[in-house]
């Protein structure tokens, strides 16, 4: 049945020719996911004050060092009265101790220290766990095998074993950061080992292999995108972590020598001051709570704005 074009008003209506390739337009926007992490990220005010916070410490931390020149033997200062015990002030922004040596050097440089040790034992654990932990979800020969070891490891106090393993191998940095993360990536590992099992038997995974797929392509392209916020949980939870077992560790004197400066060593060392001098023991508590909880509250953030689901 034709329909006559002049018996409808032009007014209300008007016909338009067909155009097949305008039924091929997709109207959604492009998705971009690392755009859609960053927006989900900046849209919380906590997370930009955290994520300044610990941009601030970081770069305190690493670049002033280089211009003060401090050292932590260096008693040159304690014959001087005038330069001991002044509270903080225009001169002294934190004060000085009863060497006369700035407490503003001495937080910064001890502040890189923890740093260091937090990022590289993070870094180690991370890289670690997940190349192991992909292998070891994949293989059940493997699975076998790292689970009787897993199962030895996790039963004995990570402290413990970092104490134990400072003790044999001496004092230094590198002996440190060894012994806190000879046992920590285990942790890592076997978290992707239990995701990368959920996922590799989904059935776009089966279909995939079956197709003849391999195995470490079936991992990097379908696996390890969804593991990318769980990933970002598991540093933000380790780096806070690796400063705090590093400070706890200084603070009692084990792990690093005796001219390397530390946020540990140093509050240890003005605990005694905290009744005649508190500015001395305070001071870098709170700058140790300013890292670690700046890092976890960016690595937190991050880690739930890298969640493809909130992006919704």
């Amino acid at each position: 049945m034709s329909i006559d074009k002049t018996e409808i008003p032009i007014e209300k209506f008007q016909f338009i020719d067909n155009n097949y390739l305008a039924s091929e337009h997709i109207d959604a926007p492009l998705y971009s996911y690392w755009k859609s992490v960053f927006r989900k990220f900046f849209s919380s005010k906590l997370a930009i004050v955290a994520l300044i916070i610990m941009i601030f410490v970081v770069l305190m931390s690493f670049f002033q060092p280089m211009f003060s020149g401090y050292d932590l033997t260096d008693v040159s200062g304690i014959d001087d009265f005038d330069a001991r015990y002044n509270p903080p002030s225009a001169k002294f922004w934190f004060g000085t101790d009863g060497d006369g040596k700035s407490l503003f050097d001495a937080v910064w440089a001890g502040a890189r220290t923890s740093i260091s040790i937090g990022i590289l034992g993070t870094l180690i654990c991370e890289v670690l766990g997940v190349i192991i932990g992909a292998i070891w979800g994949n293989s059940k020969r493997v699975d076998r095998l790292m689970l009787e070891i897993y199962n030895i490891i996790s039963n004995v106090p990570q402290l413990l074993v970092v104490i134990v393993l400072s003790y044999v191998f001496g004092a230094g940095f590198w002996n440190l950061l060894f012994a806190m993360t000879c046992t920590s990536w285990f942790k890592t590992a076997y978290l992707i080992r239990v995701q990368v099992m959920i996922m590799r038997d989904r059935e776009y995974n089966l279909a995939s292999h079956t197709l003849g797929t391999k195995t470490w392509r079936l991992i990097v392209k379908n696996i390890f995108p969804y593991l990318v916020s769980i990933i970002m949980t598991n540093i933000a939870i380790q780096l806070p972590e690796f400063i705090s077992y590093e400070v706890f560790l200084s603070f009692l004197g084990v792990g690093l020598s005796a001219d390397t400066p530390s946020l540990g060593r140093i509050i240890n060392q003005y605990s005694l001051n905290m009744t005649n001098y508190p500015y001395l023991f305070w001071i870098p508590v709170i700058v140790l709570a300013l890292v670690t909880v700046s890092l976890y509250l960016v690595g937190q953030r991050l880690a739930d704005a890298s969640d493809p689901r909130a992006h919704m």
